[in-house]
């Protein structure tokens, strides 16, 4: 019996790591496909798993005429190939082939809301936004939002058509078994701990939309007054997004407490996970923060900012601290608290492990994505 034909589509081939782990149980029921922009991760997964994959050129940023260029490209892709299914993820992946697959009549055409641009736009730039959130709606059969937030902010903004969140939201999950206190994990972590210094951890892109000028700030402020404590800042820098302010990085620089330490990855990234007293994550906005889950899964208490999935994994009071976004004030004083009142979060990293493993294991993510499959082609 012929194979139904899927093509998972996301913006650039970064992003095919969300989509790499399920590939190969997706194969044993549809033919799969990838698409992307070039580059070498859509490269390798094609070649090991076996798979077809298309390379059209995407820009995150809206770009007309290369928008034009690329929505042509999709289109002609879609009329030779014929799919039963596209399913986007990203912002410009989902537009482009929501629209492309609206034209050329593909049956079933999903795209995963994984975040929300437009709430912190303004002006022209947030209407362009939402225009192209509501068109990529339009031309979708179905909508799948990551989290109730967003859920709740397309319903409101947006658009009516029929959507839903499938289980507590998250389009990833967590290996338990891989994010936890392994031996391998601990002899690495032991080479940067110090247990006579309180460590918070931050790990994300160091732009200003998480929230790293305040984060810095504050900090800054907190170690002023308590100097056994230090600040991990892991990830990269990206140029394309927001920045943070030179000020902020005149006070990474010259506070030795600070450790902005690039990005980690594997064991490398579990070992500051397990050498740290607390995650820190103020962002401005978030779909479902995959990094919030990670260091659930570490067994560390969380503060994040009350927004969009952040507040959907920490319950305030039981794993963590939310607080309101954009306010150093309230981020100092939430550091200082799980400074302070070291039985409170030694409560709050007890619960955090058990809910992310009740809500987030992986294959429990996976497993309603393919009965959402098998539910809508049956």
């Amino acid at each position: 019996m012929k194979k139904h034909k899927i093509i998972r589509a996301v913006t650039v081939d970064k992003s095919l790591s969300f989509v790499e782990p399920m590939i190969l149980q997706l194969k044993d029921k549809y033919e799969v496909q990838l698409l992307s922009s070039p580059g070498e991760r859509l490269e390798r997964i094609c070649r090991e798993y076996e798979i077809k994959g298309h390379c059209v050129s995407m820009f995150r940023r809206i770009s007309l005429v290369n928008d034009i260029k690329a929505l042509i490209k999709i289109v002609k892709l879609f009329h030779n190939e014929k799919p039963y299914m596209v399913h986007s993820m990203t912002p410009k992946a989902g537009l482009l082939c929501m629209v492309a697959a609206c034209i050329t009549r593909v049956p079933y055409r999903v795209h995963t809301f994984t975040g929300l641009v437009w709430p912190t736009a303004t002006g022209l730039s947030r209407i362009v936004l939402m225009m192209t959130d509501w068109l990529t709606c339009v031309c979708a059969t179905h909508v799948l939002p990551e989290g109730q937030g967003v859920l709740d902010d397309l319903r409101k903004y947006i658009s009516h058509k029929s959507m839903k969140v499938l289980g507590w939201g998250n389009v990833k999950g967590v290996d338990m078994e891989r994010f936890s206190r392994r031996l391998e994990v601990m002899e690495r972590a032991r080479k940067i701990r110090d247990v006579n210094v309180y460590t918070f951890i931050f790990v994300g892109r160091i732009v200003g939309d998480k929230g790293i000028n305040e984060l810095v700030e504050a900090f800054q402020k907190l170690h002023t007054s308590y100097l056994s404590t230090r600040l991990f800042l892991v990830g990269d820098q990206d140029e394309e997004l927001d920045l943070v302010k030179p000020k902020t990085f005149e006070i990474i620089k010259a506070n030795l407490a600070i450790e902005a330490v690039g990005p980690k990855y594997d064991d490398d990234l579990l070992a500051y996970y397990a050498a740290s007293d607390c995650f820190v994550l103020p962002s401005y906005r978030e779909g479902f923060p995959n990094t919030v889950i990670e260091a659930g899964a570490m067994g560390l208490p969380s503060i994040v900012t009350d927004v969009n999935g952040s507040r959907e994994i920490i319950e305030h009071g039981k794993n963590g601290v939310v607080i309101p976004s954009k306010n150093v004030d309230a981020l100092y004083h939430a550091m200082e608290y799980m400074l302070l009142e070291q039985n409170m979060a030694q409560k709050f990293a007890a619960n955090a492990r058990v809910m992310i493993e009740s809500r987030f294991e992986q294959g429990f993510v996976r497993k309603c994505l393919y009965e959402f499959y098998d539910e809508i082609m049956k």
